[in-house]
């Protein structure tokens, strides 16, 4: 996804957005009370944007 709001650019699949989700979660520990630091809240801030903007895409293209 563009950085740029106001001049789109083209759109990940909503799955791999996910996988790029879950990484951050997971990160290679399982522990669940892990939580995430400022600079990671930043990153999955942004890939949320991005996952919804991925969905949006593929809504709108099937319609």
């Amino acid at each position: 996804m563009s950085p740029n709001p106001q001049r789109p650019g083209p759109v990940r699949p909503a799955a791999d957005v996910n996988e790029d989700i879950r990484a951050l979660w997971h990160g290679g520990h399982r522990d669940p009370r892990v939580r995430l630091t400022a600079a990671q809240r930043a990153v999955y801030e942004r890939l949320l944007r991005e996952w919804v903007a991925a969905v949006h895409a593929d809504i709108v293209t099937a319609a």
